[in-house]
């Protein structure tokens, strides 16, 4: 049964970064990448606790025009390995994705460069054969680019799996107490910045008081987070149901406007 997990585990690696290099559907995020793994792994709690975490650091973050950012899905699903194989406690499992995790997410950057470096002459050579009217062959060159985006990420995990717990453990025992101290501190304030770069983006002067509300909810109300999301999805639904009757109504008003001007140049 743990073979059949490793092997699913570093198939999951791979798929992962295929999918955000192409359809996108789900399995990029780290929430979602975590998710899978706690299903593979038999702990899902563990692995949606450790996910979240990663999910907020990754908030507002984007490969945008070719740029390589850490990535935080292959930073999940390691952290989640690491977490349920070698402990027995969330606290402890929180600590141990945190110490590994982290580490691996931005080596991502470096696997993501590589990965486009390794690539580039494979698109070139593709279109030399789309030239010269050899399709087959360019189809067979364009299809190596996602096996090297797979090893790029199924490559380290499968180091994690392969090797387990004794690397696990030796990298956490020899690492300086300074060096762990830090990644805890990143772990608390990268979700932070996550969180401050997504609202960065969003009209939060205009829209102020919907954060005042949740925060109400969480700090002082002690609200679960599906009731705060269903609050403000209520809340983002009544937006929505105003903003639309508001332009409704501005688009018959310039109907009725334009209807008036024309009747009267008519009559003259």
């Amino acid at each position: 049964m743990a073979i059949i997990q490793d092997i699913l585990i570093i198939a999951l690696a791979f798929w992962m970064v295929i999918d955000q290099k192409g359809p996108v559907i789900t399995t990029w995020f780290p929430v979602i990448v975590a998710m899978i793994a706690g299903f593979i792994l038999g702990d899902i709690q563990t692995a949606m606790v450790i996910g979240g975490t990663f999910q907020l650091m990754a908030l507002g973050v984007a490969n945008i025009g070719g740029s390589s950012v850490p990535n935080y899905g292959l930073a999940a699903l390691v952290g989640v390995y690491v977490a349920i194989r070698t402990t027995g406690n969330i606290v402890d499992a929180k600590s141990a994705a945190m110490a590994v995790g982290v580490p691996v997410g931005m080596l991502g950057i470096q696997l993501d460069v590589l990965g486009k470096i390794l690539t580039n002459p494979l698109v070139h050579k593709a279109q030399t054969y789309a030239r010269e009217g050899q399709y087959k062959k360019m189809n067979r060159t364009i299809m190596v680019a996602p096996v090297v985006f797979g090893l790029t990420t199924a490559l380290p995990t499968a180091l994690f799996v392969i090797f387990g717990k004794p690397v696990v453990s030796f990298i956490l025992k020899n690492l300086p107490q300074w060096f762990t101290n830090g990644l805890s501190i990143a772990g608390g304030i990268l979700p932070v910045v996550g969180i401050g770069i997504l609202i960065s983006m969003m009209p939060v002067k205009k829209h102020f008081m919907y954060l005042i509300i949740g925060f109400v909810a969480a700090a002082y109300l002690s609200m679960p987070m599906m009731g705060i999301a269903l609050v403000g999805a209520a809340a983002a639904y009544n937006f929505f149901i105003h903003a639309t009757s508001e332009n409704n109504s501005a688009v018959a008003s310039a109907g009725a406007s334009e209807g008036n001007i024309e009747d009267g140049d008519f009559d003259e």
